[in-house]
């Protein structure tokens, strides 16, 4: 999991272009690809659940620029309950709560502003 903790560290420190969901999306693959890391964009997870990226070991990453806290949190839920996912990071500019472990998997949370401090 060293790796994601290397992607942590850059997310939280990397100012990301926040006019719209699918921006921020753009702005994150870019890091992505400049620092090698191994993902996939909207991976399928099930018929009704589809998350942002894959980073490889199963790394689920979500990126919210809105919405309501409780529905955020019931999709990240719902993410954590399938096998391919091993961790889940949700990257959001709204100010949240986020639990350490969620179904059993190591969650995180990246304030999108960070970044910009």
């Amino acid at each position: 999991m060293d790796r994601l903790q290397e992607f942590l560290s850059l997310m939280r420190r990397t100012p990301l272009v926040l006019k719209d969901e699918k921006s921020v999306q753009v702005s994150i693959e870019t890091v992505l690809n400049s620092h090698g890391f191994d993902f996939k964009r909207e991976v399928r997870l099930s018929q009704k659940d589809i998350v942002d990226f894959m980073l490889k070991d199963g790394i689920a990453v979500e990126v919210k620029l809105g919405g309501r806290p409780m529905p955020t949190f019931k999709q990240c839920e719902r993410y954590c309950e399938h096998p391919q996912v091993n961790a889940l990071v949700l990257m959001t500019a709204k100010t949240m709560g986020f639990p350490p472990e969620v179904k059993g998997k190591p969650c995180y949370y990246v304030s999108l502003s960070t970044g910009w401090l």
